[in-house]
């Protein structure tokens, strides 16, 4: 296929990043493109972790599917590898690693997920440790002798826990030199990551120039914060909106952002939806409420359809609005006919155990048929019509007792 204008191509690609290492660069590697006709190798890099994906990795995502929608490969790497070391960006303290079945295992749905918003036609998938397994000690050796302990300690996480005597393992300074042998290997043209991942793409530039292959671009996008605003979104922290929550999950989570989020949720996680875009931005000032609804119906539509969209703002409103029980409950049914509420709550899955079901009955957050539940002791009785039972703000059952045939 054609390529389109290289101008036509930066203003597409600028668009909500954070740095280019370099823009000349990158200008001529396009313009090196266009006159080829060979598309332009596009390298992101997925820590397999953590198997759920949330909107924060959306942001870099959206920029590979730029790429790919300009016309340019794009190369979704598993770390399954460089998992087992553990990637120290942004940590005070040394990562956990995995095992290499732990690493494969996380990673197995991390395409699929992705695949929500690259072209998985158009996607070449690999793992790292198909290429850093290989590697023996001596290779090991050769390749830590292109970077130097000062250069490491340049990077700000290694520095702040040197500076305060907190330890810094060997094999720590290993990662972003498996990371850069990744760029190697794959001689790609361009990578992109978070701005937390600054320092490891400029390992892989530099190891490119140290093995003969022409330096990648560097591109860095946002970090998205979290629902409750201040830190980045991650799951670990329990502020993140994940890929794979339902439809009603993503609506209710995206209207609980702080206002002063909209416009930045609305510019990083619907960047094709110029008109959307506008739209909400226009109602902030006016209603941002009305703005945070609209905002989370975008958002839910692009992962699932606008009608499951529309359901899910139906369902929110039902809940919290109209606080009412959602009509499709499914019956749960008790042999007994009473049962005591703490062990109805902990049956239900409303309660991981007595003992959260207790501080949910003590804060008042429970309710049979919308009468608050005050007394710890107290017996459900099941017998006759389905009654309701809702546990906390989201959670609802419907149960009974079996009914006995005579």
């Amino acid at each position: 296929m054609g390529f389109p204008a290289v101008q036509e191509q930066l203003d597409i690609i600028v668009g909500n990043v954070v740095e280019i290492i370099s823009v000349d660069e990158l200008e001529q590697k396009l313009l090196q493109s266009l006159k080829t006709g060979k598309p332009l190798k596009v390298k992101l890099g997925a820590d397999p972790s953590r198997p759920d994906l949330h909107l924060g990795h959306s942001v870099v995502l959206r920029k590979l599917r730029e790429f790919q929608d300009l016309g340019h490969q794009a190369i979704l790497i598993i770390g399954d590898f460089t998992a087992m070391i553990g990637d120290p960006s942004g940590k005070s303290k040394t990562r956990p690693q995995l095992s290499a079945e732990e690493a494969r295992e996380n990673g197995k749905s991390y395409f699929e997920q992705a695949s929500k918003i690259l072209d998985p036609q158009k996607t070449s998938i690999c793992y790292n440790a198909d290429w850093l397994g290989k590697m023996g000690f001596a290779d090991v050796v050769r390749l830590s002798s292109h970077y130097t302990v000062a250069r490491m300690l340049e990077r700000d996480d290694f520095e702040r826990r040197y500076r305060a005597q907190e330890p810094i393992s060997i094999h720590e300074f290993l990662y972003p030199l498996a990371q850069g042998m990744d760029s190697v290997h794959l001689k790609n043209d361009v990578e992109l990551g978070g701005t937390d991942q600054k320092f490891n793409l400029l390992v892989g530039r530099d190891l490119q120039r140290e093995y003969g292959i022409t330096p990648q671009v560097c591109i860095t996008m946002p970090l998205l914060v979290g629902t409750a605003g201040g830190e980045k979104m991650s799951k670990s922290l329990g502020n993140a909106i994940c890929f794979n929550d339902s439809p009603a999950d993503m609506y209710g989570k995206a209207l609980s952002i702080p206002d002063t989020l909209i416009e930045t949720y609305a510019k990083l996680l619907l960047p094709q939806q110029e008109s959307a875009v506008i739209e909400i931005l226009g109602q902030i000032n006016e209603n941002p409420r009305t703005a945070k609804r609209s905002l989370a119906k975008q958002i839910v539509a692009s992962y699932f359809s606008q009608e499951e969209a529309e359901g899910a703002e139906q369902h929110f409103d039902q809940l919290f609005v109209l606080k009412k029980a959602p009509d499709n409950l499914d019956l749960v049914e008790f042999d007994q006919q009473s049962i005591p509420i703490i062990d109805l709550l902990v049956t239900l899955g409303a309660a991981s155990t007595k003992s959260e079901a207790r501080r949910m009955i003590q804060q008042k957050s429970v309710t049979v048929d919308e009468r608050k539940i005050e007394e710890l002791t107290e017996n459900i009785e099941l017998f006759g019509e389905p009654i309701i039972i809702k546990a906390g703000k989201r959670k609802f059952f419907k149960v009974a007792a079996k009914k006995t045939v005579d």
